[in-house]
């Protein structure tokens, strides 16, 4: 989009546990875990995850410039939070300075993070970030900030971690004894290829760690930063060892600076699929997520544009809106869109039995209702019209561990006594 990003790089000694994945999010909703703080207060224990200081965050009750979400809201799990309200004194301000973003160092003793979702293609990701600064205002990832005492408004979009030894957790993990090969996803939390991965270059770091080893894996981004790993990820195809995904939600320029600020825009995402397909990578295309009365009418177009691109396969998914995202969501149409925001929220609960989320699996991606199914029943028209109606496995049984690099390298420094 051309925004200039300032990224104020500092480190701090924030020590977290492990990586808590959305999935475990909508089990703890189910479970109605997450309704007052001392039931979750015991998974947070039971999980090793120590709980920071919970300051007093206010409300920002308008846009700022380059971001997404227009409100920080209070992180769930605080006791004590405070409340905005207009007074008349901002009234001439135009817009409020913006944020910029502040990295933590993440110090996670493992990468590989597990679910048992029967709703989803997978049972385990790497995420070398938490947060992200696209800024896509209905990320069903925010709500996993407030884990790390932030808020999942606009602190998940400038308050990002990030886990600078995750290639070498990655490898001692994949050289575990009875270690059992399935494709490891990327970019299940948060984008793999956010714009700080172009200093940072951890993606590249754990796509050269897969690479040695023969893993498969899958990639789902917003970003046209992965055709800049194309020297690994072509030998990879060629051995049926990755698939890339790129995620289209519209391709309305207009919408998409508001709704997802920092994120390529549609015509470099097609393109990119368009590279990844000429150089034999194996490219789709994810139409998500699909808001009723906001962008759903583009879901054929976003299919045809794919296609002519050179996408192989698609999906797409419903809009949801768990926990924070609810209010994020909401405050973000009324101020954008204040003269459809009824009708879409409207929409939204038609899909949610009533409500703006339904945490159930088998239903929590495409709803449910007659609005829900006749989306259901154009996706999967336009994607047999348009050949996006297949997709092929990956190879997992080339995996084979390497040498030990490090252990080469140690022999050699003994032979010199």
């Amino acid at each position: 989009m051309g925004h200039r990003l300032d990224h104020c790089i500092s480190y701090q000694d924030d020590r977290f546990a492990r990586e808590i994945d959305p999935q475990e999010l909508d089990a703890f909703e189910r479970a109605g875990m997450m309704e007052t703080h001392q039931p979750f207060a015991l998974v947070r224990q039971g999980l090793g995850i120590p709980r920071p200081p919970a300051p007093m965050r206010p409300v920002v009750p308008t846009s700022r410039k380059g971001r997404g979400a227009t409100i920080n809201p209070p992180n769930r799990f605080d006791k004590h939070v405070s409340v905005s309200f207009e007074d008349g004194w901002n009234a001439a301000e135009d817009e409020l300075p913006p944020l910029q973003t502040t990295l933590s160092r993440d110090v996670s003793r493992s990468v590989i993070s597990w679910n048992q979702s029967p709703d989803i293609g997978f049972d385990r990701a790497v995420n070398p970030y938490r947060g992200c600064e696209h800024g896509c205002v209905y990320c069903y990832a925010r709500p996993s900030h407030a884990y790390l005492g932030y808020s999942p408004g606009l602190d998940f979009e400038t308050k990002l971690t990030f886990k600078p030894d995750v290639a070498e957790i990655l490898e001692r993990e994949l050289r575990k004894p009875g270690y059992v090969t399935k494709p490891i996803a990327l970019g299940t939390n948060t984008d793999p290829y956010q714009p700080i991965d172009r200093t940072l270059k951890l993606t590249r770091s754990i796509l050269t760690v897969l690479d040695r080893f023969n893993h498969p894996v899958t990639i789902v981004t917003k970003s046209a930063l992965v055709l800049r790993d194309l020297d690994i990820l072509v030998p990879m195809a060629q051995r049926n060892l990755v698939r890339v995904c790129l995620s289209v939600t519209t391709l309305d320029p207009a919408l998409a600076r508001r709704m997802e600020p920092r994120a390529a825009s549609a015509a470099r995402r097609l393109q990119a699929i368009s590279e990844l397909a000429k150089a034999g990578v194996p490219a789709g295309v994810m139409a998500a997520p699909m808001i009723p009365g906001l962008n759903d009418a583009e879901l054929e177009k976003i299919l045809q544009s794919a296609a002519t691109a050179g996408a192989r396969w698609a999906g797409y998914v419903l809009l949801r809106l768990p926990h924070e995202i609810k209010q994020i969501f909401e405050d973000w149409l009324h101020q954008h869109y204040p003269d459809r925001a009824r009708h879409v929220l409207d929409l939204v609960r038609e899909t949610r039995a009533g409500a703006l989320n339904d945490a159930k699996f088998g239903q929590r991606f495409n709803g449910t209702g007659v609005y829900a199914d006749l989306l259901a029943s154009r996706f999967t028209r336009a994607a047999r019209q348009f050949g996006l109606d297949g997709r092929d496995g990956l190879d997992s049984s080339l995996f084979a561990v390497p040498p030990d690099l490090r252990m080469g390298m140690a022999e050699a420094q003994m032979s010199l006594f």
